[in-house]
């Protein structure tokens, strides 16, 4: 199975139509990798449904760096009982 990392790395590629080889953990998702408004709660709205999780808005969206949401999903994850 893949690491929490990667399947986010694979989700941002996806929504942000990048090569996923492209992003790195310390990448911004705005800044570095051209997220808009909407692209970003199109990410919070991918990273809920790969790893089946709820996440809260505010929060999912103030999360501006790849290994910031590898670290809120994994902490999300264990908050809600779901394995990673």
């Amino acid at each position: 199975m893949a690491t929490v990392q990667e399947r986010v790395i694979a989700a941002t590629a996806e929504v942000l139509h990048l090569d996923p080889g492209e992003i790195k953990p310390e990448d911004d998702f705005s800044d570095d990798l051209g997220a808009e408004s909407v692209q970003s709660v199109e990410l919070m709205a991918m990273f809920e449904e790969e790893f089946g999780i709820e996440m809260d808005e505010d929060a999912a969206l103030s999360v501006q760096s790849v290994s910031g949401a590898v670290a809120f999903i994994t902490k999300v994850c264990k908050e809600q009982g779901v394995e990673v």
